[in-house]
């Protein structure tokens, strides 16, 4: 049994498709399926039901695969061990970013990170909070910025800054009268809200103490912030920002900005990784960058209260 051939099922596993999983290993299709079958015949199992298409692993497949992952992972520590004592900074990150943070937070670290870690390459992919954590199970991300607290099995949850929920109102709209709003004034039939599968939306919605979203007339729920903010300029309305989105305002855009009394909602903003991942080094300079990228008081969880998603 080799590292190698653990890695080939991984791939048929994640593709299901031994051409695909050939592909992904740069290798081709022949050697990889003889690779397989050789590690098949060694343990005297066999891994794959290869008569469906595309193919899955068989039960006692399955198990070995989730067995593999670990044994993959454990075996990278040693490069990551010896890059540590060498004090090297170098590596791949593979970072997942949800869409509410991404066009907000990215260009703040991502170029300063880079200057000072030239040896460190980032790959982004801008994916709301549950494909992240798929990802992340599956290996096929190293971290992930997203909006906690998960309590997710398995994942690790760094906080790193915490935002506050503003609203965002037309021009000439009721609520500009109010130097200050609260929970109730948040009526929903003339809000404009993000897509399902957004964690903010959840947010937004456990703010109003609603457990669905109905606008009368017109509903239209967008993918973006930037949808939003357009629906609310170009319509009429209001709609609710995380602090970051806001900085992007004109002048005039921020007059129509309004806090909350009291407590202020916030969210907070964290890395999360699985516990088994070894990049330790390479968490804790990113932790920073991001930590020195923002405001000094977004740092601190004590300015609101976090609303829950969950």
């Amino acid at each position: 049994m080799t590292i190698q051939q653990l890695e080939y099922i991984i791939a048929v596993d994640k593709f299901r498709h031994f051409g695909q999983a050939a592909e992904s290993c740069f290798v081709t299709q022949p050697t990889l399926s003889a690779q397989v079958s050789k590690l098949e015949k060694e343990l005297e199992v066999i891994l794959f039901d290869r008569s469906k298409m595309p193919v899955i692993p068989t039960e006692i497949g399955a198990q070995i695969i989730t067995q593999a992952k670990k044994v993959v992972s454990e075996s990278k520590g040693i490069f990551e061990l010896v890059s540590q004592l060498k004090g090297d900074i170098s590596g791949v990150i593979k970072l997942g970013i949800i869409p509410t943070l991404a066009p907000y937070l990215l260009h703040r670290f991502i170029k300063s990170f880079l200057e000072k870690y030239p040896n460190v390459k980032i790959q982004v992919e801008e994916i709301v909070t549950e494909e992240i954590i798929r990802k992340l199970k599956n290996d096929e991300l190293d971290l992930g910025i997203v909006v906690t607290p998960l309590n997710e099995p398995g994942i690790l949850e760094k906080p790193v800054f915490y935002e506050k929920f503003l609203a965002y109102m037309s021009k000439g709209h009721p609520l500009l009268k109010k130097e200050k709003l609260v929970a109730e004034d948040l009526d929903t039939n003339d809000m404009w809200m993000l897509q399902q599968g957004h964690c903010f939306r959840d947010q937004v919605l456990n703010l109003c103490n609603q457990n669905k979203f109905e606008r009368m007339n017109f509903h239209y729920e967008s993918g973006s912030l930037e949808g939003l903010r357009n629906m609310v300029n170009q319509y009429t309305g209001f709609t609710l920002l995380p602090e970051l989105a806001t900085f992007f305002l004109s002048d005039e855009e921020k007059t129509r900005l309004r806090r909350f009394e009291g407590e202020e909602p916030i969210r907070e903003v964290s890395i999360v990784l699985t516990r088994s991942f070894l990049k330790k080094k390479l968490v804790e300079l990113l932790f920073k960058e991001i930590s020195d990228a923002i405001p000094q008081e977004m740092t601190s969880k004590a300015h609101g209260k976090v609303v829950r998603f969950k």
